[in-house]
C-alpha cells in the first residue's frame, strides 16, 4: 500500500466535522494494520488489527494551499516490539478542540506506510518523525 487518504476524512473536511487547523490532530505509530480507504474513525482500525505503539500531538500545524502540515513530531521512550509499518493521522478531539473524544469518534485523515525510516522496530528510544518538506508536506487535500 502506498500512503492515502481515507475516504471519510475527506468526506470530514468537506461537511466541516473535521478542522485541521482548529481541532486536536494526532499521530500514531501503528503496527498490525492493512489500509482500507473505508475505515472511519480509530476504533474501526483497531478493530482490523491495528495496535497504536505511540501518539503524538501535531503542533505548529497549517493548512496552506489545501497542504497539511506541521512540526516534525517525536514519540518518546516507545516500547521495544515487533516493527512499526505506518502511521495513522487523525483528528483526536471534537471538530473545535479540547479532550480526545472516544476511539469510536475519532476521525481518521490519513495513512502513511511510504516513507523515510518505515518500517522501524522500536528499542525503547524515542522515534522521530520528519515530515515531508516537499510539495505535498504530510498530506494535500
Amino acid at each position: 500500500m502506498a500512503n492515502g487518504l481515507f475516504d471519510p476524512g475527506r468526506e470530514g473536511f468537506l461537511d466541516g466535522t473535521i478542522d485541521y487547523d482548529t481541532a486536536v490532530i494526532k499521530a500514531s505509530l501503528v503496527r498490525g494494520y492493512t489500509f482500507s480507504a473505508a475505515h472511519k474513525f480509530v476504533s474501526d482500525a483497531t478493530g482490523a488489527g491495528a495496535v497504536l505503539v505511540a501518539t503524538a500531538t501535531l503542533g505548529s500545524k497549517t493548512v496552506t494551499n489545501g497542504v497539511a502540515d506541521a512540526a516534525d513530531s517525536t514519540f518518546t521512550a516507545v516500547a521495544s516490539g515487533s516493527a512499526i509499518t505506518g502511521i495513522a493521522i487523525y483528528q483526536a478531539s471534537a471538530v473545535t478542540g479540547g479532550v480526545d473524544v472516544a476511539a469510536t469518534a475519532q476521525r481518521l485523515i490519513a495513512w502513511i506506510d511510504t516513507a523515510t525510516g518505515l518500517p522501524v522496530t522500536p528499542n525503547g528510544g524515542d522515534i522521530t518523525v520528519t515530515w515531508d518538506n516537499g510539495t505535498n508536506k504530510i498530506f494535500k487535500l
